[in-house]
Formats: C-alpha cells, structure tokens, sequence
C-alpha cells in the first residue's frame, strides 16, 4: 500500500509548505555552480599578477596584514590564520579599528592584504590615502580592478565571478567561495617556496590531534606492556592463555634477543586452534607470521601513519635502535 505521506514536502509554522525536493535540488546547483566558479578562475587567473604578489609576500620583512570587513573580514581572519600557521607571519586587523588607531600595527616592512569583492567598502577605501602614506606595499583581492581599492593597489587578484549563488544575487556566497581558493593558493604557494614541511608546520600545531601526530613520537603513545610477548617453543594452548583478554589483539614472537621474529594475531590463534587438536604440540612458530612491519620508537607518529596506509596493516611492531622490541602502536593508541 502506497504512503500518503510525502516525504518531499515539509509542514511550516502558518500553514506554510515547502518543497523539499525542490530545495535538494538548489543544494546540487549550489554545489555545481560554486565548483564551475573555480574551475573558471583556474583558467582566468592573471599569472603576472600573482608572480607580483608572491614576489612582494617574500620580500616582506614583517607582517602580512590582512584586512577585510563583513564576510570579506570573516574571510580574511582565515587566510591571515593560514598564511601564519604555514612559515608566513601574519595577523588580521580590523578597518574600522584601524581607522581609530589600530594603524599603528603597521610596521615599514609590513605587507598589506586587503580583501573588497566591490572594491569600494567604505570601511577599507578610508584606509588608503593613509596606506599609501605609509608606502607600504599592497595586494588587493577583490572583483573589480578598476574600483577604488583596484586602482589603489600595487597589485590586484581578481576574483572572477559573474554571480552569486544568492538567488538575489547578494548574498556573498561564491564570491567568498574563490576569495578563499586564492587566500590558499597565495599561502601554498608560499609555504612551497619557503620549503616549509610538516616537521616546521608541527611547531605551530602543538595541540589537538594533529600536533600530536607531527611532534609525538611512536614509543610515546605505543602500548607496551599489555602486549602479549612469547617464545617461538610457547605451544598453542599457553598462547591462548596469554592472549586471552588482551587489548593488542596480537601476541609478538621474540628470538632470544628479545627481537621480533614474528606475530600471531587472534584470527591466526582462532583458526590454528580449529585446524588442530594437538594443542599442547604445536609451537607459535608454525603458526606465527613473519610478514610484519617494524618501526623505531623515536620515529614520529605521522610517519608511522603513513607506513601504515602505505603497507595496509593495522598495527606496527615498535623496536628501539638496537632491534629489540618495546611496543606496538595501532590507530587507535592516539
């Protein structure tokens, strides 16, 4: 029996409708029309221009200043926020405090980023003459070139829309969506010719997750002792017993210099106990597995990651630097 009920259509306060089929559609041409926004700026971009930009970026001596105000502001507290978390020094000032004395953050060597999609936002147009003062040097990113803040700047990131995404075509929408892509593009760029890696990005990351992956290292957040270690000789019904209720779920087989010759896991257990009777006879080392992957504990926890997606295994042997084991490390000891 076919429901009554349309699960495309939603019951509004006021005996309002909405066609929520309809709305999942404007949700795709959002996504669709935002996309072809980029793709048209990788093809529209001015090279020239950002050669400039980059050129300017890496003679500053002090700050990128990033300045913008309404969205364009929201925008600009996050690409100053990129630019300093990748090797570029940065902070965003506000206009409307900059206008009240917040200039004096404005160093000679400064650089200043200014973001107006109009190019004419009162707030930032009433900097210029100011700015200009100062002779410091300025990248505008905006989506008019021959506006007041175009013409005003040493060089200019066009941002190449035709329209936002707004239906109105005023809310800043698309618009922010390529602001952003160039902020990143700029702050790439950057990071790239400042031949800047994760070991200099971990030290502005120290908390959270990620600065525990680039500044931990593995035998800081390896399990050690709850790991089951055995004798090749150990028979099948004492590996039992020693795996039973372990958190590792693996059992690591050590050679008389306590380094690792192999591994047995609970499937590999499981099945060599259903195969054979002769529990007190055979040995972990015909059922171990010699093919496992080995780390040193003082490699950092993103290379260890790494290793894992690149050999498709779910934990890792950890050995010190003269090969004897110490540990295991699994995605989940983070």
């Amino acid at each position: 029996m076919k429901s009554s009920v349309d699960n495309n259509v939603l019951e509004l306060p006021g005996n309002l409708k909405a066609d929520l089929g309809t709305t999942i559609e404007n949700i795709g041409n959002s996504f669709l029309k935002q996309g072809q926004a980029l793709e048209r700026l990788s093809q529209l971009y001015d090279e020239d221009s950002y050669r400039d930009a980059i050129r300017i970026a890496l003679n500053t001596t002090g700050h990128m200043i990033v300045i913008g105000m309404g969205k364009s502001g929201h925008v600009a507290r996050k690409i100053s926020a990129t630019l300093a978390s990748t090797g570029t020094p940065s902070f965003f000032l506000h206009p409307a405090e900059a206008s009240h004395g917040d200039l004096g953050m404005v160093t000679p060597g400064s650089t200043l980023l200014l973001i107006s999609y109009s190019g004419e936002t009162q707030e930032i147009v009433q900097l210029l003459p100011s700015l200009k003062a100062f002779g410091n040097k300025i990248i505008a990113i905006t989506g008019a070139k021959s506006s007041t803040l175009g013409r005003a700047a040493d060089v200019v990131l066009e941002i190449p829309i035709s329209e936002e995404v707004c239906p109105n075509n005023l809310v800043p929408t698309t618009s922010i969506v390529v602001t952003i892509a160039i902020g990143d593009a700029l702050a790439i760029s950057l990071m790239t010719l400042r031949d800047f890696h994760a070991k200099d990005f971990a030290r502005y990351h120290p908390g959270g997750s990620l600065g525990r992956r680039l500044l931990k290292k593995v035998g800081e957040v390896m399990l050690s002792s709850s790991v089951p270690t055995v004798d090749p000789s150990m028979v099948l019904l004492e590996l039992a017993a020693e795996m039973a209720g372990g958190p590792a779920g693996v059992a690591v087989v050590l050679d008389e210099n306590e380094c690792p010759v192999g591994v047995v896991t609970k499937g590999q257990l499981g099945v060599a106990l259903r195969v054979t009777r002769r529990v007190r006879e055979v040995a972990a080392h015909q059922c171990m597995s010699k093919d496992f992957s080995v780390i040193r504990d003082d490699v950092i926890v993103d290379e260890a990651e790494n290793m894992m997606r690149a050999d498709e295994v779910k934990f890792l042997v950890v050995v010190n630097k003269d090969g004897k084991f110490v540990g295991l490390y699994k995605h989940d000891d983070l």
